[in-house]
């Protein structure tokens, strides 16, 4: 994402860390004595537990959502006045050029999705058609993460023709910013991070790549896609499988120069969107490549993840997991966090081993129940129009802390549709 957080002004701690479980999913509590998943094989997901209480919870809370959103399309008409966050009473907006520009497109065709509503696919198209210059841009790896929320999954709803083209087109602006001795495609141009910054968010963008190839674009798209992942996988990781945020290269040589943390509390703290970035990533990764090592990768995260024995009980994780052992800062929650994991957790069950995969289920949908509850969900017409409280964008310069960010909604509908189709 971005180097530098918009829309700054610091929300007051709202008493996210006391929030109460919003309830057991049918799944219970998820099992964090239990080892297992480090090697699943893809279609063991298994089928002998029942989620169909779970699935018809998450459309319910879809329908909910549904709703509410009719008010976010009154309030904002203009797609070039993108809202971003909504901290303490204010709103922030940002342009096309912003790496969460589009968000609230892909949401919109979240909720199509849903409802069938033609009114969604209207303001879904519309919000889409206005990121049609991004494709162009080679300034940024986060030409991924705008075109594929909009044009990505517009194309994998409705299969619109016009819209490959678009895609495949970002994917050769984004692939101008692979690095062959360096083997990733570059994040920030920020100088402040010179040479060759390479970000965990950059996990997400790969998914533009592969979709380029996919669409007819050149097979070296994809094959950058999987050395970035895999150069990833090498040097972002530590022993215990939580990662650094960001690792610079010597664009020259390859060679790593430094390993550090920008928007979590220190260089060797576990920043807790940055962990469901590598999860979510990788579980992509596997399914675009079946590359077995990025499924190994992607199970490894997950056992850090919801097996850490600081993680709230409600499974909407504290922004980083050293706040704990931390007396000097703020237990925020990260809702974004819980809701990238949770979407994440969902798809990677499709591909782990039987036990492992109810656990990952169990997790996420334990985490949607919160994230859907009063503690973190906001009432209709609050909140500035967007669905989630408690999100926590760039704690260190004291940016979108305890807000409404427009990500958190999108990365929540993802995972509430993948529970809504659960058996």
């Amino acid at each position: 994402m971005g180097g530098m957080q918009a829309g700054a002004s610091s929300g007051g701690n709202a008493g996210a860390s006391t929030a109460g479980s919003a309830g057991q999913s049918s799944g219970g509590e998820a099992g964090l004595a239990n080892n297992g998943g480090s090697s699943g094989s893809a279609g063991a997901g298994g089928a002998a537990v029942s989620h169909a209480l779970d699935a018809a919870f998450c459309s319910t809370a879809l329908d909910s959502a549904a709703a509410d959103y009719k008010g976010f399309l009154k309030a904002y008409t203009d797609p070039t006045k993108v809202p971003r966050a909504y901290v303490n009473g204010t709103l922030a907006t940002v342009t096309s050029a912003d790496w969460t520009s589009g968000f609230i497109a892909g949401a919109l065709w979240f909720l199509y999705e849903h409802t069938m509503d033609a009114a969604y696919l209207t303001a879904a198209q519309k919000w889409t058609d206005a990121l049609y210059s991004v494709r162009l841009r080679t300034d940024t790896h986060d030409v991924g993460f705008i075109i594929m929320s909009s044009y990505g999954q517009g194309y994998r709803i409705t299969k619109n023709a016009a819209y490959a083209p678009v895609i495949k087109t970002a994917g050769a602006s984004l692939a101008t910013r692979f690095n062959p001795k360096v083997g990733c495609t570059k994040s920030w141009d920020n100088m402040a991070y010179a040479p060759f910054p390479v970000i965990i968010d950059n996990m997400m963008n790969l998914e533009l790549l592969y979709r380029a190839t996919e669409l007819g674009g050149s097979a070296d798209l994809a094959a950058d896609a999987v050395k970035h992942a895999t150069t990833t996988k090498t040097n972002h990781f530590r022993p215990d499988f939580s990662s650094f945020h960001l690792v610079n290269y010597d664009p020259n040589t390859g060679a790593v120069l430094k390993k550090q943390t920008v928007q979590g509390i220190s260089d060797d703290s576990a920043w807790a969107r940055g962990q469901t970035w590598g999860l979510y990533g990788f579980t992509m990764s596997y399914r675009e490549s079946k590359t077995q090592a990025f499924l190994d990768q992607a199970l490894a995260i997950a056992e850090f993840y919801t097996k850490h024995a600081d993680f709230p009980t409600d499974n909407v994780p504290f922004f980083d997991f050293l706040t704990v052992q931390r007396t000097d800062i703020p237990d925020y929650r990260d809702a974004s966090a819980g809701a990238v994991a949770a979407s994440g957790l969902l798809e990677l069950a499709n591909y782990a081993t039987p036990e492992a995969a109810e656990r990952y289920r169990a997790f996420a949908i334990k985490a949607l129940r919160s994230l859907a509850s009063p503690a973190y969900r906001a009432a209709a017409g609050t909140n500035g129009n967007f669905l989630l409280l408690h999100s926590v964008g760039n704690f260190p310069i004291n940016g979108e802390v305890d807000a409404a960010i427009n990500y958190a909604d999108y990365y929540y509908l993802e995972a509430l549709n993948r529970c809504a189709a659960l058996k």
